[in-house]
């Protein structure tokens, strides 16, 4: 059997606790632009306004096919509850006959006793005569629908109604949804949109209206729920195919009617942004904001405050059709001798041909060692021949330490148009003039070289017409006028190779490839180290190629071999450092100490002790130095430096900046990383294990997380190796800290191996120092990790030992959270009275320490426990007692876990009825706090309970949905779970395909698990 629910560090099921994102039960189906309108499948009535749109899987248990005697019988429980033969209404008799029908229906093909009737209709005082007045009504509707008894059974001492699938419109509601989600699944969008409208169009009002039972609240509560998700959905569509007008005027409604629905305000900000109107998607945003802080003492969902950081940064990935272009590339040319074996580039040669024969000005940038000016030769000799009256190359020196003057320039230009020296102006205004003059009227390339900025370049610019021309640079000029960047980058390693067999020699290339791969590969891909290692193998014949590639694997001495005469990659590297601004030159050097991954713009404030350091971040990127990447999903801009660039600046702050120096430049870092993951991680719902802070500096960056769950996403690889880097600096302090801030979101994302690496790394730190607060602090962690595996015996020695360490160390709020976990062990070991040993005395310690959300979660655990031993009465007030704490808290995700506790209990109980009441409550919160993850588990034990109940018209959409879910998130003990309630379910109302199909996908679920359960039930 599946392994006992157990309590994890959010107070989930341990083994349901493993999702990821949202899903949305049908994800952006599109119109097919037909304009038909919402279909009339009412029957006997005009189609319903948008307002009766619904989206709940509901139906009836029913058996297959029609064979209820009444084929021209329709119900309707959408709404008021009614009847139609054909397209004319039934007339139903006056008294009781609704009710009675209506309590009948909702338990259409099961038996429903005389004192549930009764009940339903005359409440807890009936009269003296009720059970012949039940009998009267139902013999007042056999009439009615003109049935016999074999459509309204009696059965014992109750009432069986028989109704076919396509006869109760809750039932094709059902139906309609999952063809909706198929045609959806399958690509067909449009007919996807005619399902859905065909299902939303069956509303009429309140789902059983006048049915006042509990059964019947609680499938009125659902339902809303789903009509509410529907009209989300439906407004979705409008905004996908253009009609943001019409979005905007539902969604203003819904908003009014239900402001707390984060998704409704989602849509709205992103249908007012579309229709440009930032302003009022802004003020929806703050308005929701202050509501929720106001009543509830919360903040926005994580999508709700991404879609805010879109607005506000105009993001484009909000627009329906992104139409932005890259903008045109440029491409150069020059005098110099052509390159013989000029490598790759293609894509950046075409652009520059372009620009050029377009009347454009390319100003070719890149890193130093790039390749810009063997570009630019390449470009210049391709389109030479369109410039007959000259070809003009000035070498500007713009990295030397002293570039040269325009007027000079200037001089040397007008020489070469013919100007002796004996009518050469003094004035640079009076050469510019006399410049301009000579090239009117000509077709000249003009190939200017190594530029240091764009005052150097401007007045060397010749007037328009035929002339053109060409600029290299090391550094961007956003402010030369009309130029066109074209940004060269490294090669693609096939280049990469293709090069060093020219310049080295193709056939060794072909004699030792995973050698030569290797050094292309050490060479950063750059062209410039490339020729270099070609060229010192062309000079040393005897070599090997791996006798290169191992030279090149010494990090250390990696630059000092890429040199070779007068090509030397370090010195290129020193031309364009040596030109930056001073602060901009110590974050290149403090960079280098960093990994190899792409990083924020942000991490260069906390290197270099500054706040503000945006100029600095511009002047690097501007050098070349350091590369513009990309924007990730959480809005941040990625930078990287070159592998070699990397190697030159970690040598260079070593040789600049003592030890402590860098340290203290790490420190910060750290510091800031810290922070930002302490923002990111209280941005999730209220955690159970808060621990003692430690004592680690926290930097503030001039950065702030708006959406927790894609800034973990992105940063996620970047985190470790902070982990790593501050183990390596010794800063065992900052780097449990780091690790422990990772957790929740390690939690949410199931990502026990990062969580296990991080852990580790840490704890070897805090062993290796002696620290044992943070050792305490990361076995409680560890622990937690080995529950989420079934490996008990680790977690028991891991949080027993964090036990002992708390208790050492006097720390009674540790002390607590390594209790809680100890508890779930045993539980899980069916050792109750440790269990509940362990969870008294946490309870006890979070009473003292001030840990109102564990009070809330272990009062809960020990209330089912305490059920589990028979103390049942007791018991439930236990779990209740937990639930008052948790709203009294404003814990809204904690109340919504403590719910699905108490359906447990209650369903143990025997009160199906208020057990599902708990689950919608449950459900409905889930997915107003856009919990998809949890919403998911409420969907199973929805499931779980209906299929309890024999009722599979319920009880599988509710399973499918949630397996889906577990499925994308790779959660398969859940998935196994679902599948084989639903196919036990299955079989035992004869749906044999579907039950096969979903067995065996359970049974090789439970096979790739340990320990492997009995396998499902076959037929």
């Amino acid at each position: 059997m599946p392994a006992p629910t157990t309590t994890a560090a959010n107070g989930n099921a341990v083994h349901n606790d493993r999702a990821a994102l949202p899903m949305r039960l049908i994800a952006s189906p599109l119109r097919n632009g037909s304009g038909s309108g919402v279909p009339r499948t009412v029957p006997g009535g005009a189609a319903p306004s948008r307002k009766s749109h619904g989206k709940s899987l509901v139906g009836v248990p029913l058996a297959a096919g029609r064979d209820s005697g009444m084929p021209d019988l329709r119900f309707g429980v959408l709404g008021p509850v009614i009847v139609w033969r054909g397209s004319e209404a039934v007339g139903l008799r006056p008294g009781k006959s609704s009710q009675v029908l209506g309590l009948l229906l909702l338990h259409a093909n099961n038996r429903v006793d005389r004192d549930q009737i009764i009940e339903c209709a005359w409440g807890p005082k009936p009269p003296r005569s009720a059970l012949n007045l039940v009998q009267k009504c139902v013999g007042d509707l056999r009439r009615s629908l003109g049935a016999d008894g074999g459509v309204l059974e009696t059965v014992g001492s109750g009432y069986r109604l028989r109704v076919a699938p396509d006869q109760l419109d809750s039932a094709v509601f059902a139906q309609s949804l999952t063809q909706a989600r198929t045609t959806r699944n399958d690509g067909d969008l449009a007919t996807a949109w005619e399902r859905l409208s065909q299902a939303v169009a069956l509303w009429r009002g309140p789902a059983f209206s006048g049915i006042d039972t509990p059964a019947a609240e609680t499938e009125r509560i659902r339902l809303e729920e789903y009509r509410l998700a529907a009209l989300e959905d439906l407004a979705e569509l409008d905004l996908l195919r253009g009609e943001h007008g019409l979005a905007v005027a539902e969604l203003s409604r819904l908003a009014i009617e239900h402001p707390y629905r984060e998704r409704v305000r989602e849509l709205l900000m992103i249908g007012l942004y579309r229709g440009e109107r930032q302003a009022d998607a802004i003020a929806v945003y703050e308005d929701i904001r202050r509501l929720l802080a106001d009543e509830l003492g919360a903040n926005p969902g994580h999508r709700l405050q991404r879609v805010h950081a879109q607005v506000l940064r105009a993001d484009p990935a909000l627009d329906l059709v992104s139409a932005i272009r890259e903008p045109e590339a440029h491409q150069p040319r020059q005098l110099p001798p052509d390159i013989a074996d000029f490598t790759g580039q293609e894509a950046a040669l075409s652009a520059v041909h372009d620009l050029l024969t377009g009347g454009q000005l390319p100003v070719v940038v890149g890193a130093p060692g790039t390749g810009k000016s063997m570009l630019a030769v390449r470009a210049a000799h391709r389109v030479g021949e369109l410039f007959p009256d000259g070809q003009l190359y000035l070498d500007l020196a713009g990295t030397s330490a002293a570039p040269r003057d325009p007027a000079a320039l200037l001089a040397e230009l007008l020489r070469a148009l013919g100007v002796t020296d004996a009518v050469m102006p003094d004035s640079l205004h009076e050469r510019a003039g006399l410049y301009r003059s000579r090239l009117a009227g000509r077709r000249v390339l003009l190939l200017l070289d190594d530029a240091a900025g764009a005052g150097q370049v401007r007045l060397l610019l010749p007037p328009s017409g035929g002339c053109a021309v060409l600029v290299t640079s090391r550094r961007w000029l956003p402010d030369l006028e009309g130029a066109h960047h074209v940004e060269l980058d490294v090669l693609p390693p096939a280049d990469a190779r293709t090069l060093l067999a020219r310049v080295g020699g193709a056939h060794r290339i072909e004699r030792e490839p995973e050698a030569s791969d290797a050094i292309v590969r050490l060479c950063g891909y750059l062209p410039l180290a490339i020729r270099i290692a070609g060229a010192r193998l062309a000079s040393r014949g005897a070599w090997t190629l791996g006798v290169l590639r191992e030279r090149l694997e010494d990090e250390s001495r990696r630059l000092a071999e890429l040199r070779v005469g007068d090509l030397d990659v370090r010195a290129s590297f020193q031309l364009s450092v040596r030109q930056l601004p001073e602060a901009a030159g110590r974050a290149f050097r403090l960079m280098g100490l960093l990994g190899a991954e792409t990083l924020p713009g942000w991490v260069v404030g906390p290197l270099i002790g500054e706040h503000d350091a945006e100029d600095v971040l511009d002047a690097l990127v501007d050098a070349n130095l350091l590369r513009l990447v990309d924007t990730d999903a959480a809005g941040q801009p990625r930078y990287r430096l070159h592998d070699l660039l990397r190697t030159y600046a970690a040598r260079a702050a070593a040789d600049h900046y003592s030890e402590t120096e860098r340290r203290a430049a790490v420190q910060r870092l750290l510091g800031a990383w810290l922070a930002l993951a302490e923002q990111a991680r209280d941005l999730f719902h209220p955690a159970l294990f808060q621990h003692t802070p430690g004592r680690s500096d926290r930097w503030q960056p001039g950065y702030a997380v708006a959406d927790p769950v894609s800034w973990f996403d992105v940063e996620r690889a970047t985190l470790l190796r902070v982990v790593e880097l501050g183990a390596e600096w010794g800063l065992d302090e900052l780097v449990w800290e780091l690790a422990l801030a990772f957790v929740p979101y390690y939690d949410h994302r199931s990502l026990y191996q990062d969580w296990r690496r991080s852990h580790r790394i840490a704890l070897e730190s805090t062993r290796a120092a002696g620290n044992a607060h943070g050792q305490a602090a990361l076995l409680q962690g560890v622990g937690q990790v080995h529950i989420y595996l079934d490996e008990l015996d680790e977690a028991r020695t891991a949080l027993e030992e964090s036990l002992r360490l708390y208790r050492d160390l006097g720390d009674r709020r540790g002390e607590a959270l390594a209790l809680a976990g100890l508890s779930t062990v045993w539980r899980v070991l069916e050792r109750n009275d440790l269990a509940l040993r362990c969870a008294g005395d946490a309870l006890t310690l979070a009473d003292q320490v001030g840990l109102p959300p564990m009070r809330a979660q272990l009062r809960s655990s020990i209330g089912f426990m305490r059920f589990q031993q028979g103390h049942g009465c007791h018991a439930g007030a236990v779990i209740a007692d937990g639930l008052r704490i948790a709203r009294e808290l404003g814990d809204r995700h904690r109340e919504a876990v403590i719910l699905r506790t108490m359906s447990q209990y209650r369903q143990h109980c025997g009160d199906n009825t208020e057990a599902l009441r708990c689950l919608v409550q449950s459900l409905t919160i889930f997915n107003e706090i856009g919990d998809e993850r949890c919403a998911a588990y409420a969907e199973q034990r929805i499931g779980s309970v209906y299929a309890e109940l024999d009722d599979l018209t319920r009880a599988g959409p509710a399973l499918e949905t949630a397996a889906g879910v577990f499925r994308r998130n790779g959660d398969r003990r859940n998935e196994a779970e679902c599948l084989q309630v639903l196919g036990e379910l299955e079989l035992r109302h004869g749906a044999a395909d579907h039950a096969d199909r979903h067995l065996d996908r359970a049974r090789h679920l439970w096979q790739t698990l340990e320990p492997v359960p009995p396998a499902p039930v076959t037929r």
